[in-house]
């Protein structure tokens, strides 16, 4: 029964004070999207420079080991058309630009990477081998993909 009035209304009088408006911008959500972004474009950017379009035959082969240099890529297309790298190359006109490349490179120690279409003629990447051994090339790899098995 006894309440003590003086001491119930002292809490009643006292005024709430509201926070400022904090005027800074929060830049953490920003700098996490964008870390997420540059992951996301790190991880693609390889996979967009295919190069040449081919339908590479599958093979159970393990992969060869790599060196840091980007490897001379070769290519035979569907329609027998002879590339290196990206480049489109007459027949005739393939072992002396080869040599121009792997001079400035390794000499002819330098790996060739040998990729043709499964459907593309035979006679074609036949002659292709022919030249580079002829030409005295000794590291010549033929790529192709993994087995995905059926």
């Amino acid at each position: 029964m006894g309440m003590n009035a003086a001491s119930s209304s002292g809490g009643g009088g006292r005024r709430s004070r509201r926070k400022p408006v904090m005027a800074e911008i929060n830049v953490t959500p920003m700098v996490d999207v964008m870390l997420v972004l540059l992951i996301i474009f790190m991880v693609s950017a390889p996979l967009l420079t295919v190069g040449v379009p081919l339908d590479l035959p599958q093979t159970q082969a393990k992969s060869l080991e790599t060196n840091d240099q980007k490897p001379i890529q070769m290519s035979v297309d569907i329609k027998g058309k002879v590339f290196i790298n990206d480049t489109e190359i007459a027949l005739n006109e393939l072992i002396p630009k080869l040599k121009a490349i792997t001079d400035a490179r390794g000499g002819l120690e330098e790996r060739i990477y040998l990729r043709a279409d499964k459907k593309a003629d035979y006679g074609t990447v036949a002659k292709v081998m022919g030249q580079l051994s002829g030409a005295g090339f000794k590291k010549l790899a033929l790529v192709t993909e993994a087995d995905q098995g059926s």
